[in-house]
């Protein structure tokens, strides 16, 4: 009896589409959940732990973290934090004509963009994570706010080898909690970033030192803009 493929494909187009409409709805429900909710891990975290680096992390609300902490990843990572709606276009276009004459590759994302990959994305420059990161930067920035989207950098982003968030940051290096750091302190930690495996704190690299001393005076110049003392309070 031969097989009868008659309406197969019409079949098949109905699943797709069901199943497309199901991760969509799945996808909304978590980014609202976690307007409010912290993530429960991360493909990053994941991939540390897996691989041997460890897992520590511990996610504090922002009324825990220094507001020293906040402004030194500002100053440190996007200055325009405040004032943009998830992109820099004018970084992006100069890192874009940077990387074109240059091996040596500038990245140009926002607070904002790191978020959306750092607890929806995996790592990596591909073009389809790469989109994805702009839908997810779209629709924190839309359902989150500027506070909620800070909150969660400080509470996910890598800040050492295995090392996960302000709090275990601040408990790894100096030996106690997130709101007692001090400006160095945070500095230290916000120079690390985006690359904490390389640019070390203990031992304290060259980069860091360099870079930190730089992050407090920009923090000095920053400290009073009135758009970023709202998202210190």
């Amino acid at each position: 009896m031969p097989f009868n493929t008659k309406g197969l494909i019409p079949r098949a187009w109905r699943v797709i589409k069901r199943v497309v409409i199901f991760l969509f709805f799945l996808q909304l429900f978590y980014i609202l959940l976690l307007k409010w909710v912290d993530p429960p891990i991360t493909l990053t975290q994941l991939g540390s732990w897996l691989g041997g680096n460890g897992l520590k992390r511990s996610y504090v609300s922002m009324k825990e973290i220094s507001p020293y902490a906040k402004l030194a990843v500002i100053c440190s990572e996007d200055q325009l934090f405040p004032d943009h709606d998830g992109f820099d276009f004018k970084s992006i276009e100069k890192a874009m004509k940077h990387n074109q004459k240059s091996k040596s590759l500038h990245g140009a994302s926002t607070i904002s963009q790191q978020v959306a990959k750092n607890v929806f994305l995996w790592q990596g420059r591909d073009w389809i994570r790469k989109g994805l990161e702009v839908y997810f930067t779209f629709m924190i920035e839309l359902v989150w706010g500027k506070k909620r989207i800070l909150e969660m950098y400080l509470n996910i982003s890598e800040m050492g080898k295995g090392v996960f968030g302000i709090e275990a940051a601040a408990h790894f290096y100096y030996n106690h909690p997130a709101r007692s750091l001090t400006r160095q302190e945070a500095s230290r930690i916000a120079a690390c970033l985006p690359n904490p495996k390389i640019f070390t704190i203990k031992p304290l690299s060259a980069h860091v030192a360099s870079r930190s001393s730089w992050i407090v005076g920009q923090m000095g110049v920053l400290q009073n803009d009135p758009d970023i003392q709202k998202l210190l309070q």
